[in-house]
C-alpha cells in the first residue's frame, strides 16, 4: 500500500512534510552535494537579516548528553548577498523554499518582508520571533503575545497574499497558546515551533561557562518532548492552523510523534550535523510507519492522537479489506 505523504502549510502544497530546520542547512548548497533537494518538502533557510553578522565569538557550540548548545548569533551574509546569490540559486532549481528572517526591530522585519516580496523562488516566509527587541531592553518578541503580534502583522501586510507567513515561537513563555494564538489574529497563516529553549553548561576543568556568550540554544533529542507538548497545545486550542513541529527529530518515530500531536509538516536540524541524509532516512521513516498502521494519507495522522479513543480518520484500514466510513 502507498502511502500518500502530500501535505498543506497553508494553501502551498509540499510533495511530502519533511524540512530541514533554519540554521541547519544553511543555503542548501551543502546538502545539495549529498542528494537532490526536490526530495525534500521544503528547504527552510538560515535566518537571513538585515545587514551581514559575523555571529557571536567562540566558542559558541558545545555538546551535551542529548543534544547541543549553541550561540551561533545568526551568523550571514545579510540580505543583498542573500537575494544577489543564495535565493536565485535555489530558485533557478524549483526547490521549494521556506526563507527565515530576522531583526532587532520591527521596522527590520518590515523591511525585509518587503525585500523578499517580489523576490522569485520564496514559497513561504518564517519571521524568527526568538530575536530580542532592541527597542524594548532587549526582550524576546517571541515572548510576549503583543510584541509578536506586531511583527507579524506588519509582515503580513506587506508580504505577497499567496506566500504564506509563518511565526516560529519560542517553548520559553508561561503560555505558548496566547502567543499563538495572538500570531494566527494578526495574520499568521501558520506556526512553526519550537525554536530552541535556553539552556547553558559548565566546563568543570576551566571553571568557567562553555560558551563564550554563557547561554545557548539547547537542540537534540533533549527537546523532543517539549516540542510534542507544545504542539498538542497549540493544536488542541488552533485545531484549523497548519503547525511545522520541530525540536529534536532523530527518526520517523520522533516525526510521527509531533504530527499525532497536530503537525502537518516536521523540521528536521541538529540530526542534520552528524547525517547529512537525516531527512530521506526520516521520511522514509515516517512513511513506513503510517503504512504499518494502514493510514493511506499523512494528512488522517496529523493530530490523530487528539481523537478519542477507537475513533479513525476516514481512510484508516480497519483490515484489509474494509475503510472506516
Amino acid at each position: 500500500m502507498s502511502v500518500d505523504m502530500r501535505t498543506f502549510l497553508a494553501h502551498v502544497e509540499l510533495a511530502n512534510p519533511i524540512t530541514t530546520a533554519a540554521g541547519c542547512a544553511s543555503s542548501g548548497r551543502e546538502l545539495a552535494q549529498f542528494f537532490d533537494l526536490h526530495r525534500l518538502g521544503a528547504l527552510t533557510t538560515r535566518s537571513i537579516t538585515m545587514a551581514p553578522r559575523a555571529g557571536r565569538p567562540t566558542p559558541r557550540m558545545a555538546e551535551t548528553p542529548s543534544g547541543m548548545l549553541n550561540a551561533v548569533g545568526l551568523q550571514g551574509p545579510g540580505i543583498e548577498a542573500f537575494l544577489e546569490r543564495e535565493l536565485p540559486w535555489l530558485a533557478q532549481r524549483g526547490i521549494k523554499t521556506i526563507v527565515s528572517i530576522g531583526g532587532g526591530t520591527v521596522a527590520e522585519y518590515s523591511e525585509l518582508a518587503r525585500r523578499l516580496a517580489d523576490a522569485p523562488g520564496v514559497t513561504a516566509l518564517e519571521v524568527n520571533l526568538s530575536c530580542p527587541n532592541m527597542e524594548d531592553r532587549g526582550r524576546v518578541f517571541a515572548r510576549e503575545g503583543s510584541a509578536a503580534a506586531e511583527v507579524i502583522a506588519s509582515v503580513r501586510s506587506i508580504m505577497r497574499y499567496d506566500v504564506p507567513v509563518v511565526a516560529k515561537l519560542a517553548p520559553d513563555v508561561a503560555d505558548i497558546v496566547s502567543v499563538a494564538r495572538a500570531c494566527v489574529d494578526a495574520g499568521a497563516d501558520a506556526l512553526s515551533m519550537i525554536n530552541n529553549p535556553l539552556g547553558m553548561t559548565i566546563d568543570t576543568e576551566a571553571l568557567r561557562p562553555s560558551l563564550a556568550a554563557v547561554t545557548g540554544g539547547l537542540s537534540g533529542p533533549a527537546i523532543l518532548p517539549l516540542a510534542v507538548r507544545c504542539v498538542w497545545q497549540v493544536h488542541a486550542a488552533l485545531p484549523g492552523v497548519p503547525l511545522i513541529g520541530v525540536g529534536g527529530v532523530m527518526t520517523g518515530s520522533d516525526a510521527f510523534q509531533l504530527v499525532l500531536a497536530g503537525a502537518c509538516a516536521v523540521g528536521v536540524g541538529t540530526a542534520l550535523f552528524h547525517d547529512p541524509y537525516a531527512c530521506l532516512r526520516i521520511e522514509r521513516e515516517l512513511e513506513d510507519l503510517l503504512r504499518a498502521r494502514g493510514l493511506q494519507r499523512l494528512a488522517d495522522a496529523v493530530g490523530l492522537a487528539h481523537r478519542p479513543p477507537g475513533s479513525a480518520p476516514r481512510h484508516l484500514l480497519v483490515d484489509s479489506e474494509e475503510t472506516t466510513p
